[in-house]
């Protein structure tokens, strides 16, 4: 089968030595030619990307000119990879993150297919990069408890701190495990059972204020301006957490490790956090100051179709996340005579899960930032809670964030304020009709997504078979969207 170089380059399966005399001439090589092959999925099963490790043993220069071949050579990024948004492993490991309500987190492919394979599956990696917040927020979706597998290189470790304060900031449960100096999971696990290895990390699983003290005390000895220091930094970990009782928890445990009083690691915390705010402050002032500049420069302001449904379910999840309510499916059958019908199936589920699993079925992502931490809160929140209250959820977000919950709950009661009926305009009472608001609100944003990719297919300059197949698959899905549309109207 063939594919177009643009599109093999654009993905970054091959890499381009351009002639600079004739352009014609430029020739392409296979990026990961000579290697094995890691597949990238994305949440949904999606193939986003690869990753791919030298076999040879003796490293030649790099195919693109220069140098040795990287041992290890990931996907450029894409217009469909991302890899700060995207853990290898994630799609297989997801059932059992949520079974276990347990997260092992790693560094490289190999460590993740050796402890899948030795009978650990709830297991993901970074792909050897830095760990990003966006990383986290995907297993902030499945489970709140992560422990990190380190190798048992201490540069390495002094190197991931950074990454346990990026897990506290998102109020997730962190603990670290260690293995001995020149083991890593890949070889670890090869040597190990699957009992043995369970036991090991019990009996070696450390709480992350445990870990930092022991790694960064060991550095300390008995210089008390080091010890200062790493006193500090442990302040500033604890200060990440949003939860005040674990904050206090944690406080305790460091005054006992590193023998200082409770009272001088409060100042400490009370100072560090008041600074923290202080700076947030500042930066609020800023930005809005900037949004009112921009606000007086532009004289009309066209309304946003997709922020306008983005509020919908923000609005939704707000009066009726918890609200168990009954919905239809249109799909599509084969019948007897090998035809194709449209099928209604019916179900009951609360309107949180309905929306997440669309959603995330659709791999949907809001365009407005603050819609996107909201739906992030929001959700986290009715999973967590059994009764989801707005005053208490009001309570425990950024002031913010409370003016822009305060404006779409506004929306909510404006037909009220007006008196509608009174004029004989008779708005329709949401809550009798919750399923067909939700059901609508996440079809016309689908609509709208199709129509979008759909015009973006329109305007490719050259027009193939692969193309219009994509054309016309849009249009299917489309036609189908828009029969959904007509049984919820």
């Amino acid at each position: 089968k063939g594919y177009q170089l643009a599109f093999l380059d654009k993905t970054g399966l091959t890499i381009v030595k351009e002639n600079s005399s004739d352009t014609a001439q430029s020739k392409y090589f296979d990026r990961f030619k000579g290697r094995v092959i890691f597949p990238i999925y994305s949440m949904s099963g999606r193939v986003l990307g690869f990753g791919g490790r030298i076999l040879s043993s003796d490293k030649k220069p790099a195919q693109s000119g220069g140098g040795h071949a990287a041992k290890y050579l990931n996907s450029p990024e894409s217009d469909i990879y991302h890899k700060s948004k995207v853990l290898y492993g994630l799609y297989h490991a997801k059932q059992a993150i949520a079974k276990e309500d347990r997260c092992y987190l790693v560094e490289g492919y190999t460590d993740v297919i050796q402890l899948q394979q030795s009978g650990i599956h709830n297991v993901v990696s970074s792909s050897g990069t830095a760990l990003t917040p966006d990383q986290i927020r995907l297993i902030n979706r499945l489970t709140k408890n992560i422990t990190v597998l380190y190798d048992g290189d201490a540069a390495g470790l002094r190197a991931s701190i950074r990454g346990i304060d990026l897990i506290l900031e998102q109020g997730m449960n962190v603990q670290v495990c260690t293995f001995p100096e020149g083991e890593d999971p890949d070889s670890f696990s090869r040597k190990n059972s699957l009992e043995e290895l369970l036991s090991y990390f019990e009996q070696n699983t450390k709480d992350f204020i445990q870990f930092k003290a022991h790694l960064l005390a060991s550095d300390a000895k008995n210089d008390p301006i080091k010890k200062a220091e790493c006193i500090r930094d442990m302040i500033e970990s604890i200060s990440k957490i949003p939860d005040k009782i674990s904050q206090e928890i944690y406080i305790k445990e460091c005054s006992r490790i590193m023998d200082i009083s409770e009272e001088a690691l409060f100042s400490s915390l009370f100072q560090l956090t008041k600074n923290i705010q202080r700076q947030a402050s500042r930066e609020v002032k800023q930005q809005r100051a900037e949004q009112s500049l921009t606000a007086v420069q532009t004289t009309v302001e066209k309304v946003n179709r997709q922020e306008e449904l983005e509020m919908n379910i923000i609005k939704a999840l707000l009066l009726f996340g918890k609200k168990e309510e009954e919905f239809e499916d249109l799909t599509i059958k084969t019948d007897e005579n090998q035809g194709f019908q449209y099928v209604v199936e019916k179900y009951t589920s609360t309107v949180y899960e309905k929306i997440f699993l669309d959603l995330q079925q659709d791999e949907i992502e809001f365009t407005n930032p603050v819609f996107m931490q909201l739906y992030s809160l929001l959700m986290n929140a009715l999973h967590q809670e059994q009764n989801f209250e707005i005053a208490q959820f009001l309570n425990s977000i950024e002031p913010e964030l409370m003016d822009v919950i305060s404006d779409v709950l506004m929306q909510e009661e404006k037909y009220k304020l007006d008196n509608w009926e009174r004029k004989n305009i008779f708005v329709r009472d949401k809550t009798k009709t919750v399923s067909q608001f939700v059901s609508e609100t996440i079809l016309h944003l689908r609509c709208l997504l199709i129509s979008k990719l759909a015009l973006e297919i329109k305007k490719e300059d050259a027009v193939n078979a692969e193309i219009l197949e994509d054309f016309n698959n849009y249009n299917k899905l489309r036609v189908l969207l828009s029969r959904k549309l007509e049984r919820v109207v």
